[in-house]
């Protein structure tokens, strides 16, 4: 089965920090191009932070960039999301993805380009 986890949300203080997880399994993520979302309530689903297969670039939004990294380990077959200096405006159900297919037709950032998405983990930023 294809799958990918997400793992290390939680609640966190304004300033503080959180190390998301994404773990796949049933197929590899070498080739494929990998990217963080997320949803706030009443809010659409939004880029965070993406990287291209097609020669390791990265994107991330304004709004985390200086604060957020994306990075991928291919031998443990996991995508991180480090999380410093969180806001509360950071609050969202975050979610990894994976393009696998086709991962050079579309920009990183292009939400349905990708093929697999985890069921999603919380990150809440209150004090």
């Amino acid at each position: 089965q294809m799958q990918l986890v997400e793992s290390g949300g939680g609640l966190v203080q304004p300033g503080g920090s959180l190390r998301l997880s994404c773990a796949a399994s049933g197929f590899a993520l070498d080739d494929s191009t990998i990217g963080w979302f997320r949803q706030a309530p009443g809010k659409q689903r939004e880029v965070v932070s993406c990287i291209s297969s097609r020669d390791g670039s990265t994107y991330s939004r304004d709004s985390v960039k200086g604060r957020f990294t994306i990075s991928r380990d291919n031998a443990q077959n996991t995508i991180y999301l480090q999380m410093n200096g969180l806001k509360q405006e950071d609050t969202a159900v975050y979610y990894c993805a994976s393009d696998t297919y086709y991962p050079y037709a579309s920009p990183c950032y292009t939400a349905n380009a990708y093929d697999f998405w985890g069921q999603g983990t919380q990150v809440t930023v209150s004090s």
